[in-house]
């Protein structure tokens, strides 16, 4: 079946619609990696978006169910240049194809990526829609201009708190969407996790006594969590605080920094990052499309984007308080960041 990807600004790439065929409107992103996509059909922090893969051969491999990052997938929809009906691999246990279409996720095959990626490149990430219908320009339009995406949060988090039991460390996690991935590590390390939604108070927090607050990654802006924030200004001092990415800038702004929003974001699994303190540079998995414009008071950088020079980690001077913008517990991967888990229960 036939479809179109327009975009906010008029552009239109036709393709082929494959999953689910209904019509999806979000936030137009590329990710660079070569593999992972079922990773980033399932990580929280896409929820919103239509997910452009830049490799041209998406589903080789196919689905299983044990290597998913939420229990379903959060992207709106799916822009690969070519998918692979016939995947190849002893784990596979569906088609991308039919993954998709069991959880309502519409997909377009067929558009050139490579010249989309570079239109996003040179004007930013845009909102637009896939569609099958013969849409006019204005109707399109409008349908673009009504997609908000403010609520992400609130439709990721978990509804109550639940606990992970261990024997180790006990960590208290702030989930805006967190990655399944980041719970087994600090797992692999023997923690207890008590695992909090996204609304909950720090009275909540601290009345089971922590080791460690950690904030996880999630969607959106930063800026619209004001709850949040005003959550972790009460927990700075009383306890050692560790985030990654979206927790990393809900910190700096309640500690009084600035977030800005970049204009295609960091997305992918080939980032060069420099860790400063331990003068390496290390590859890196990066979702995120905000990041901290103005550093915080009393915090240092601690990680540097080789690429472009934005903060991707900063420590606190006095206080235990640790942060990095990237993923560490990145799989498929890479995984040589997965020593940044010891550091963050260093501040213990």
């Amino acid at each position: 079946m036939l479809a179109r990807l327009i975009l906010e600004n008029g552009k239109i790439f036709e393709g082929k619609a494959f999953g689910y065929i209904s019509d999806t409107v979000g936030e137009v992103v590329f990710n660079t990696g070569m593999t992972g996509y079922q990773e980033v059909l399932t990580d929280p922090s896409y929820y919103g978006q239509i997910v452009t893969m830049t490799y041209p051969l998406i589903g080789n491999y196919g689905i299983n169910l044990e290597d998913l990052e939420s229990s379903t997938p959060k992207v709106k929809g799916f822009i690969v240049r070519e998918v692979s009906n016939e995947p190849n691999n002893w784990r596979c246990e569906l088609t991308l194809d039919a993954y998709l279409k069991d959880n309502k996720i519409m997909g377009i095959e067929g558009i050139d990526t490579r010249a989309l990626t570079k239109l996003l490149r040179n004007h930013g990430t845009m909102r637009g829609i896939i569609t099958t219908k013969e849409l006019g320009l204005e109707e399109a339009q409008n349908m673009i201009k009504s997609f908000s995406n403010k609520e992400a949060v609130k439709n990721v988090t978990p509804k109550e708190s639940y606990v992970i039991e261990g024997k180790g460390h006990h960590v208290a996690v702030m989930d805006f969407g967190i990655k399944a991935n980041i719970l087994r590590c600090f797992k692999e390390r023997g923690c207890k996790l008590t695992v909090f939604p996204a609304h909950a108070t720090s009275e909540e927090i601290l009345s089971v006594n922590p080791d460690l607050v950690f904030l996880s990654n999630g969607p959106g802006d930063p800026e619209d969590l004001d709850g949040a924030i005003e959550t972790i200004k009460n927990l700075v001092g009383k306890k050692p605080i560790a985030g990654i990415c979206l927790g990393h800038q809900l910190l700096a702004l309640s500690l009084g920094g600035k977030t800005g929003r970049l204009k295609f974001g960091h997305r992918g699994s080939n980032h060069p990052v420099k860790d400063l303190e331990e003068n390496k540079i290390f590859i890196t998995s990066q979702n995120h499309g905000y990041v901290v414009a103005e550093m915080p008071e009393g915090m240092k950088v601690t990680h540097m984007n080789v690429n472009d020079e934005t903060v991707e980690g900063m420590r606190h001077e006095t206080m235990p308080i640790f942060s990095i913008q990237f993923h560490p517990e990145a799989c498929p991967g890479p995984k040589e960041n997965q020593y940044l888990f010891d550091k963050f229960l260093g501040l213990i």
